[in-house]
């Protein structure tokens, strides 16, 4: 198994309002070539559904260096340091399965490779989780 996939896409009710983002051409890389499914956000302790969050100051990278936050969109409430566990989280099974392609889901503030979200609008950055897997030099997939 060297493929790691957003378990949204897998057909995972993990989204934060509880659904998920089944993309059936995901799901059938993922029975051909096999692999392990994860929704950072659930590893770092965030339950679902959960409200929707967005990022402030800055992106994943800049969570990363403790520049930015991600905060609840409703309430103002900061849940960084669920996000950044669910990146370790994720890390860790990268390493210890020796992963080397990571199909993740964008606009996600955990799994966005290329987008997320700013407040209201989407714009370019990543999320936690792909921030910190671009460091380690993963193959990031992003999936609309």
């Amino acid at each position: 198994m060297k493929n790691l996939f957003s378990a949204c896409l897998l057909g995972v009710n993990c989204k934060y309002n509880g659904e998920n983002n089944f993309r059936k051409d995901i799901y059938d890389i993922f029975i051909k070539e096999g692999g392990i499914p994860v929704c950072p956000e659930q590893l770092g302790g965030l339950p679902t559904p959960r409200l929707p969050a967005s990022f402030y100051g800055g992106d994943g990278d800049l969570v990363l260096q403790n520049q930015a936050k991600i905060k609840q969109i409703e309430t103002g409430k900061d849940v960084t340091e669920y996000f950044v566990k669910g990146a370790e989280e994720t890390e860790k099974i990268i390493k210890d399965l020796s992963i080397e392609k990571v199909f993740f889901k964008e606009g996600s503030p955990s799994c966005g490779v290329n987008r997320v979200w700013f407040g209201k609008e989407k714009g370019k950055g990543s999320g936690v989780t792909s921030a910190k897997l671009k460091q380690l030099k993963i193959k990031l997939i992003p999936i609309e």
